[in-house]
């Protein structure tokens, strides 16, 4: 791909402060770490330009638009601290806008999030990683995606994003992958291992096809 990964494209309002000191992170960051060791999330320096790729969200409460997302480039850690994730307290897909705060700037992949909490009331959880097994084996495993044209972290895809998860596609998986975004697969659920587990199984059926 010739477009550089990691870069923040939407409108981000963000305060630098800690997180609220009630906020547990102890599943999100198991999981995290789970992804991490899978590099499902990680820090390759012959791929993506050097930068990191993958994040994982959760939304703080049901039915609240807000939620806790790994921070923009911290693909390379092997664990993360609370002063590696970002708080969203709102978004806006249709001003492509974030207001956000934490000691480090969300991810450039938080509007695509946003998208599926708020179309999707079940999801708690929300994971985007790279995959090339899962990614190049989009069609043969007959998939949900967004096109090729689609750059990743624009309001273009968010709205791709709402009109995947407006349409039937999704209904049996909730998870799909992004042509346009190399490699990048994103699934949800309603806890933080269901969107996992997705994930893992999808992994498990493209390499059966390899």
């Amino acid at each position: 791909m010739s477009e550089m990964e990691g870069v923040i494209k939407y409108h981000l309002n963000h305060q630098h402060k800690p997180l609220p000191a009630n906020i547990n992170l102890n599943r999100l960051n198991a999981w995290r770490s789970v992804l991490y060791r899978l590099q499902l999330i990680g820090q390759n320096p012959e791929k993506y330009d050097g930068l990191g790729y993958g994040n994982i969200s959760q939304r703080l409460v049901v039915d609240s638009s807000a939620f806790v997302i790994s921070g923009t480039q911290t693909g390379h850690l092997a664990e993360l601290s609370p002063e590696n994730y970002a708080l969203i307290d709102s978004a806006s897909v249709e001003h492509n806008q974030i207001n956000s705060s934490g000691l480090t700037a969300p991810s450039s992949e938080a509007l695509t999030h946003a998208g599926v909490y708020q179309q999707e009331a079940s999801a708690q959880a929300v994971i985007h990683v790279h995959s090339p097994e899962i990614w190049r084996n989009t069609l043969a495993l007959n998939l949900p995606h967004t096109k090729a044209e689609i750059a990743y972290g624009t309001i273009e895809m968010a709205q791709a994003v709402k009109a995947l998860l407006n349409s039937d596609q999704v209904s049996q998986l909730p998870l799909f992958t992004m042509l346009g975004h190399e490699d990048g697969v994103v699934a949800w659920g309603a806890t933080l291992e269901q969107a996992a587990a997705v994930l893992i199984q999808q992994l498990a059926n493209a390499i059966a096809l390899e």
